[in-house]
């Protein structure tokens, strides 16, 4: 046996330790380990086996550190069909995150027990895969298909409780977990036990089967949202139904060898370790971060409520600041509201909703700021406003404190420069609502001391946000590049493609909204404002000649019932406006353009690809310090499909020499003044490598 995986005896109990620190993941060591000790024991005088891991977790999962590596023997279905061959009956003492690879081995098992709060789930979906030691094949020969399906599709664990109730495991336990395995185990030494080996049930697709089958699969294929790897398990699922247990294993493991190699799983893969690498500090800092044990929001508004939320469900005590009363009170009772809903949907208690509120100390005085640990403005997004703000919290916030700017495009070294204390100042620029969405952009300002940056991470992980963390310059990462983006979509339109045609391209695509309906939602008004404020040059308000004599004649979006599109009163189901085709067809007479036809693939690339060339700019600019961190931005804030890996994976996907001989079509084209090719993208694209080689 391997050093990662150890035995010791109770009696006649054989207790298999999984030793490998910090979540017993299924290396090669592990998987040799399991193999050998299950044969080892079968030739001993023990009755039965625990099959446990040290640390209060069973197997985590896979070995991330063999990514992309050759396999090596033996594989994980060789170990699950080990454990099932067992003469002695094997009982998995399942504890902490039981994920893809430590549930396939918990089902190889003759028997399971968890605790109430064990995580048991298959997440391979999310790096573009199936399960591929046999999850997809043993789990319906276990549960129920509907329940086998979701299990599989969504990639969403279930606690112990739930799946006792499912039938995944036979016991919950609590108190001495080993001694309550040990005693399980004891009880059934002398049970049969053929039929707990899993692949040797039998199941057949029945009418009704069929028909359950049919009606979870279009449930998965709209959820999917064209990722491939969700309707690829439930495939698999089915084989489990309609094919032999060998076969049934065989194919779900072509489809895995399949899907590996694919673009959406490369993509996927990619954005696992991209989270992760963005997560991380930068290598020239240093030091401890901060305490942060109170925390004061300035504005009871959309934004500052949900950042307010999102502390208060962390456990820590707010100080919710507004300028008067009123707002206060209507602040409160949006967040209330909120969470109650979260009633309905089992997400929390009536009690977690008032131990919520409990934790909410509005104000209207700044002073009660002056013990606050963390302090974040999320006021009206204007500069002036903005420097006022900090300007009053620099006079009451205590030594130490750290002072947070919740700007979407502010100079954030303009406001530091407004305090006594710039080292204490940075930007947290939260996505809407902020107590849902994952996204925290945090901006490191010119003097943003270390241990506040390192403070600023720590927020993050404490309230279960991904954090990207960007430079100071005009919209940060996300924001700088949706200018270009949106911009290319606005001249499309008047070009001669239609709003729906755009936003469909581009949902089929993978996008979660298109730029039509998603100024609808945020308010065409709010885009009108700020450009009546920038001094825009005549071709950049030619671009927006349309949204803008949409506002003017009273189409704001969904607030007033019609934008692009026209809105149902009751439902806000999206329909055709014939009052914005006629407003598009005036303004494009008006500037002379000649409509012509535009193809779903010019969409795509030219609103991709001015995605990629912005990022490019960014990197260049040193605003942010790896591609992956602009495509940590764009998956979980702007809704960008995973599957495709943010926008500068996907533009090393189709090759970044593609992208820079469109780049330089483009530049001599009609549109010439709105495309600069990045230096950087063209520099790489002689190469073969992307954009951090």
């Amino acid at each position: 046996m391997s050093g990662q995986v150890r035995t010791e005896s109770r009696g006649d109990i054989a207790i298999v330790w999984v030793d490998h620190p910090p979540v017993n993941a299924l290396s090669q060591a592990v998987r040799q380990g399991l193999v050998d000790a299950v044969a080892e024991l079968a030739v001993t005088d023990h009755k039965a086996i625990v099959l446990a891991g040290v640390n209060d977790t069973f197997i985590a999962g896979a070995d991330i550190r063999e990514f992309g590596k050759p396999p090596m023997a033996p594989g994980l279905f060789e170990v699950c069909d080990a454990i099932e061959a067992s003469p002695l009956p094997v009982v998995a003492l399942v504890q902490g995150n039981t994920l893809g690879g430590g549930l396939e081995v918990a089902l190889g098992a003759h028997y399971r027990v968890a605790t109430a709060n064990t995580r048991l789930g298959f997440p391979e979906v999310n790096l573009g895969l199936v399960p591929g030691a046999g999850g997809t094949q043993r789990t319906p020969r276990l549960i129920a298909l509907t329940d086998a399906i979701d299990m599989v599709t969504s990639g969403k664990p279930v606690s112990g409780k739930r799946a006792a109730e499912m039938g995944l495991v036979d016991a919950v336990v609590d108190g001495d977990l080993l001694e309550a395995a040990i005693g399980f185990a004891a009880k059934i030494v002398d049970d049969p036990f053929e039929e707990r080996r899993l692949s040797r049930r039998s199941i057949e697709m029945t009418d009704e089967v069929a028909e359950q089958f049919a009606a979870a699969m279009r449930a998965v294929e709209k959820r999917a949202k064209g990722a491939v790897a969700p309707i690829r398990a439930g495939e698999c699922v089915r084989n489990a139904y309609t094919m032999p247990f060998a076969d049934g294993l065989k194919a779900e493991r072509d489809t895995f060898m399949e899907l590996v190699v694919g673009d959406q799983s490369k993509a996927m893969r990619h954005m696992f370790f991209s989270e992760r690498l963005a997560s991380k500090p930068p290598k020239d800092i240093s030091g401890e971060a901060r305490p942060i044990r109170t925390v004061g929001v300035l504005g009871a508004g959309t934004m500052g409520g949900g950042i307010a939320m999102t502390y208060a469900e962390a456990g820590l005590p707010v100080t919710l600041l507004d300028m008067s009363q009123e707002a206060l009170d209507r602040g409160l009772s949006v967040i209330e509201k909120n969470w109650r809903r979260g009633i309905r949907s089992g997400r929390v208690t009536e009690a977690g909703v008032s131990e919520r509120m409990a934790r909410l100390h509005p104000t209207t005085s700044f002073d009660d700021l002056a013990d606050c640990d963390l302090i974040i403005e999320a006021v009206f997004e204007t500069m002036d406003v903005k420097r006022d703000v900090f300007r009053k919290i620099d006079a009451v916030a205590k030594p130490g404190a750290v002072l947070a700017t919740n700007t979407s495009y502010l100079d954030v070294d303009a406001i530091a420069a407004e305090t006594d204390r710039p080292q204490d100042v940075l930007g947290m620029h939260y996505f809407s609502p902020a107590n849902i969405m994952k996204l925290l952009e945090i901006v490191r300002a010119e003097k943003t001391a270390d241990d506040v940056l390192l403070t600023a991470l720590k927020a993050a992980k404490l309230t279960g946000k991904t954090a990207v963390i960007a430079g100071v310059g005009h919209g940060f990462i996300g924001n700088r590049l949706l200018t270009p983006y949106q911009r290319q979509a606005h001249l499309m339109l008047l070009e001669g493609a239609s709003p729906q045609q755009i936003d469909q391209a581009l949902t089929r695509f993978g996008m979660a909204m298109g730029p039509f309906a998603m100024g609808d939602l945020a308010g065409l008004d709010i885009g009108y404002k700020s450009r009546q404020d920038q001094d825009l040059n005549e071709e950049e308000r030619r671009v927006y000649r349309i949204a803008d004599a949409l506002v003017e004649a009273g189409h704001l979006g969904q607030k007033s019932g019609s934008g692009f599109y026209s809105y149902d009163p009751e439902t806000r189901a999206r329909s055709h406006n014939p009052a914005a085709e006629g407003i598009v067809n005036k303004v494009r007479t008006e500037l002379g353009i000649n409509q012509r036809e535009i193809s779903d693939e010019e969409i795509i690339e030219r609103t991709q690809f001015a995605l990629a060339n912005e990022g490019a700019h960014v990197l260049s600019e040193g605003i942010a310090a790896r591609s992956s961190d602009i495509d940590t931005v764009y998956v979980h804030g702007y809704g960008y499909p995973r599957w495709r890996g943010g926008p500068m994976h996907y533009a090393e996907t189709v090759g970044l020499k593609t992208v820079a001989e469109k780049l330089r079509e483009w530049s001599n084209g009609p549109n010439a003044v709105h495309w600069t090719p990045s230096d950087l993208l063209m520099e790489r694209a002689e190469g073969d490598g992307g954009f951090d080689q």
